[in-house]
């Protein structure tokens, strides 16, 4: 088993993110002992220009024409990202909330990766279709505040609709979360939180087979 693990968070280990997202690999890895893992660091990666050659590629590509000849070699770039991503069996991405979403370097790599004819296609009626399917995606977040269903902050959070709505447009639906929250209200708040996640991480670990 391949598992891409997309990292959008620029504090190493001193992540909170990153401790939760650990507890459930170490767990996962004790169930699958052949599994590799390949990690892309979005903080540290020259992730590829999606503008120039590259912009005028894919509204080329969703036109159904082939690629310039002139920019074959930008497109390459593109492409080895997507060819990374459709290699794993299973996704991790570990972010944390950043105002109400996601942190810029993982909107960036999504843009990048969402190609269409790669990810998804156009139906002759021109309805997308998902060309993503059967990997499952586990997406550990942490949160300054509580942004659960049931808190009035509930309304604010647009970084687990859109996660759902971009890769589940890419034909990912099966999309666990795990969310460390409230962490930045009290000491005592935090350590509750995170113990709380590091449990949900093992337990979604654990019960990997039976889903």
């Amino acid at each position: 088993m391949k598992l891409l693990h997309i990292v959008a968070t620029p504090r190493a280990q001193h992540s909170n993110t990153l401790r939760v997202s650990r507890a459930f690999l170490e767990r996962f890895q004790t169930i699958y002992p052949d599994l590799q893992v390949t990690t892309i660091n979005l903080f540290d990666e020259d992730l590829p220009k999606v503008s120039g050659a590259n912009i005028e590629s894919k509204y080329t590509l969703m036109m159904g024409q082939p690629i310039d000849k002139a920019h074959a070699e930008s497109w390459r770039n593109i492409e080895a990202l997507i060819n990374q991503f459709l290699a794993a069996d299973v996704y991790l991405i570990s972010s944390p909330m950043w105002n109400f979403n996601i942190p810029y370097t993982l909107k960036y790599y999504i843009d990048a990766l969402v190609q269409p004819g790669y990810l998804f296609k156009f139906t002759a009626e021109g309805m997308p279709v998902g060309l993503v399917h059967g990997k499952p995606m586990v997406c550990v977040t942490s949160r300054g505040g509580d942004y659960a269903p049931a808190s009035p902050a509930h309304s604010y959070d647009f970084q687990e609709p859109y996660l759902r709505a971009v890769f589940g447009y890419c034909g990912i639906i099966d999309i666990q979360f795990i969310h460390a929250q409230p962490m930045d209200i009290t000491p005592e708040l935090r350590e509750a939180a995170l113990g709380a996640a590091i449990k949900a991480a093992h337990n979604l670990a654990d019960g990997w087979k039976s889903r």
